[in-house]
């Protein structure tokens, strides 16, 4: 469920299509497939992009899904705490923003800033790439940095710089790794769509695939295990990428682009809408960041995860946020064509509500756990499943729909910059849910999911409030759009 999840469905494509993860907009040019190949029917550079993606994506959420765990429970204890380097700057500048904090606090607000910069910087990585590196350059060092960052988790002293340094790198590699997919195809190949699918595919098996592994290593062999296989995994997708270097699409000539013809007044209204849909869009992203932040420490207080002798890893439940697309986004298809048949399709605002709705009403579920417990006050593992399977339906509803929204209103001219923008939003989100994270140990677990319900139910009720006016501001551009084609 992640804001760099991605799902094989049209809305999601038509964003790719447009743009670089949201950072760069992609202008592609035939290649002779004499140069490239074909493996059923596509460019070989598929398969070493996709290759790459796929271990991105498992050094990824192998570390997205302990780094809370492993910060509460050992890394910010008596014994470690005080021999990170520069952490005592780090904590200070921190804490004058939020005023003094506990352990627990701490690390869901360290842990809510790294993965708001880890969504936000591919926005200058892909400019890098687009003025300056080069794709292969900027993607290369991007997997080199996060190599490293991975290997850096092994020392407590540099724990601070292990996060800069992943940061940096996914913002190279993540800000132009798309742009290649779509280098590869004319601007009118109709086997794009299914590219990108693939392409997101992978994105999906790696969220599935590694809270498996890192969650079983850290836990029986200690958290260092599980962050050095994301290091070596990471250092593997930069083999595969290298080693396709020939399939890959020549380099683009570099510099600055071409100045566009000024806004007209219909487009920055446009804009104006855009922008100030990030707070409201936020909102959705202050919940969903939650279930990659303290949502951990919940289920290890509140989830029966032993069977028999054995005791199932935590990270492991959010595997199920990497295989649930794939079961739910058919289904989900299937019913948004019958409603389309029958004229009754919700428009993207209203599915962008609906997501909100959704998701709200999955994390109420996780307040009702209390409901159902065992001798131990434990909640079945079931109660957990059934959480991820509802929120996963409410960000099939939000997520890729708003990345399609965004790609489709802005104005050709600033199309890029503004699906940058919309990334604010997962910035926003992260920072903000790391700072809710500190009111885990003063609410009892029901209130703090009641107010993370709350809040993106909000969201959506905000958007229903807005959608007159933004429809309205929107079919402008869509009828420009249509006279275009």
């Amino acid at each position: 469920m992640q804001g760099w999840r991605g799902v094989p469905t049209s809305e999601t494509v038509a964003a790719a299509h447009r743009t670089t993860c949201g950072m760069t907009t992609i202008t592609t040019e035939a290649l002779p497939h004499s140069r490239l190949g074909l493996v059923f029917g596509h460019p070989r550079g598929l398969v070493f992009l996709a290759g790459t993606e796929l271990w991105d994506r498992i050094s990824f959420h192998g570390m997205q899904a302990l780094l809370v765990l492993y910060m509460v429970e050992q890394l910010l204890l008596p014994g470690h705490i005080e021999h990170i380097a520069g952490f005592g700057a780090a904590r200070a500048t921190v804490e004058f923003a939020t005023g003094p904090l506990s352990t627990q606090a701490l690390a869901t607000q360290i842990f809510g800033l790294y993965v708001g910069f880890v969504s936000l910087m591919p926005v200058f990585g892909g400019l890098l790439g687009d003025r300056l590196l080069g794709r292969v350059r900027a993607i290369t060092l991007g997997a080199l940095l996060m190599t490293a960052g991975h290997f850096c988790m092994a020392f407590d002293k540099s724990f601070l710089l292990a996060l800069l340094l992943l940061i940096l790198g996914a913002g190279l590699l993540r800000g132009n790794l798309v742009p290649q997919v779509g280098e590869l195809y004319p601007v009118e190949d109709r086997r794009r769509d299914t590219a990108f699918q693939v392409y997101y595919s992978m994105v999906n098996l790696g969220a599935f695939i590694s809270p498996i592994l890192s969650g079983a290593l850290a836990q029986s062999y200690g958290w260092h295990a599980g962050f050095a296989f994301a290091g070596f995994g990471m250092l593997l997708g930069l083999i595969i990428y290298l080693s396709g270097r020939k399939q890959l699409p020549p380099e683009r000539a570099r510099g600055p682009q071409q100045v566009a013809a000024p806004l007209t007044h219909a487009e920055w209204r446009v804009v104006r809408f855009l922008i100030a849909m990030v707070p409201v869009n936020a909102l959705f992203w202050v919940a969903q960041s939650q279930v990659w932040n303290t949502y951990n420490l919940w289920v290890r207080d509140h989830i029966e995860l032993r069977f028999g002798g054995w005791t199932m890893p935590v990270p492991w439940l959010q595997s199920l946020d990497g295989l649930a697309p794939f079961v739910l986004v058919p289904p989900a298809l299937l019913l948004w064509r019958w409603q389309a048949k029958r004229g009754r399709a919700p428009n993207e605002l209203t599915k962008m509500a609906i997501g909100c709705f959704i998701f709200g009403a999955s994390t109420l579920w996780l307040a009702g756990a209390p409901l159902w417990t065992d001798a131990a006050g434990r909640t079945p593992f079931l109660w957990a499943v059934m959480f991820h399977i509802g929120s996963n339906i409410g960000w099939i509803y939000f997520a890729p729909i708003v990345i399609a929204l965004y790609s489709r209103t802005a104005p050709k001219a600033v199309n890029a910059t503004m699906i940058g923008v919309y990334y604010l939003s997962v910035f926003l989100g992260s920072v903000v849910s790391g700072r809710l994270g500190g009111l885990y140990e003063k609410l009892t677990a029901s209130e703090f999911w009641i107010l993370h319900a709350a809040i993106v139910a909000t969201g959506g009720a905000i958007i229903l409030l807005l959608a007159p006016t933004l429809r309205r501001a929107f079919a402008a551009e869509d009828a420009k759009l249509a006279s275009a084609v």
